[in-house]
């Protein structure tokens, strides 16, 4: 069934298997994604090239889109690094970038580098797709506290930019008894969800924000209580994204073959599904 993957890490040439990383080139990647009825896939950036990752850069992931245009797209990135952000920005969506993501720069999110970022992504309309931590210093991702209040101040002040959450810390807040600590917080979810979770909040309370229902941080999220879950998809169905954050042919996540189980079944809504698998994406970063 037709889908669109928002959230991949790609290569433009294979690497050789390693112990620590396998990624697949894009290339190599097509059959696999059709085998899972994903027709178009956005890369995700790794930066400018600054960073001590070594494959996905923004000029990575254009050439990729370039060489393969009727199935890729792609999200720029940017580097902690200091330098007129608006103006990097513009020459990224010039070059074809859809986005911002995954941002991923460990500093909190009311720090003045990350406010610059959407300040200029709210001025040029770029999606910032983030990747959340827990606390500053703790592996990566723009950081918020418990109850994610930081999200909340910049979903007010940038209104009309469309802010689109990942990772666990942001999706452990979709149950009303989400724990505070950091190992909780960086947990896959399981079990029943408790109703008045902080994120229904938000996504009532704030139309520019988005979900990536990628990985088990978004799978699990939706799965660990179906009747929830299907609820929470009928209502967000407008601003929720199928993802899989897939880096090779070997990975495989359960969302997508449980959407389409539920939709097929008759417990999703055909216009749930469609929008989520693939219209809103269309609409957000604007696909042909």
């Amino acid at each position: 069934m037709k889908k669109t993957d928002i959230h991949l890490h790609l290569t433009l040439e294979q690497h050789p298997k390693t112990e620590q990383m396998f990624v697949s080139s894009a290339e190599n990647m097509l059959p696999h994604l059709h085998e899972l009825g994903i027709e178009k896939g956005i890369l995700m950036s790794s930066g400018e090239g600054h960073s001590s990752i070594s494959f996905g850069s923004n000029e990575e992931c254009r050439q990729i889109a370039g060489c393969f245009p009727e199935t890729y797209f792609w999200m720029c990135n940017l580097d902690d690094v200091s330098g007129n952000v608006l103006k990097r920005l513009k020459t990224y969506k010039k070059q074809g970038a859809v986005g911002i993501g995954e941002l991923m720069i460990n500093r909190r999110m009311d720090d003045p580098l990350i406010q610059e970022i959407f300040a200029a992504a709210e001025q040029l309309s770029l999606p910032v797709l983030f990747h959340m931590s827990p606390e500053v210093g703790y592996q990566y991702g723009i950081v918020d506290y418990a109850g994610l209040p930081l999200l909340e101040e910049n979903l007010k002040k940038y209104p009309n930019l469309k802010f689109i959450g990942h990772s666990q810390p942001f999706w452990h807040e979709i149950s009303g008894d989400a724990a505070n600590s950091l190992s909780a917080r960086m947990k896959w979810g399981k079990g029943k969800v408790t109703p008045g979770g902080r994120l229904s909040y938000l996504f009532d309370t704030y139309p520019n924000l988005y979900g990536d229902l990628s990985a088990n941080s978004g799978g699990c999220a939706i799965m660990r209580d179906e009747d929830f879950g299907l609820d929470f998809l009928e209502t967000y169905f407008d601003r929720l994204m199928f993802a899989t954050d897939m880096v090779n042919v070997d990975m495989e996540f359960p969302l997508g073959k449980w959407l389409e189980k539920m939709y097929q079944c008759g417990k999703l809504k055909e216009e749930t599904y469609q929008k989520i698998a693939y219209q809103n994406a269309a609409s957000v970063f604007g696909l042909n």
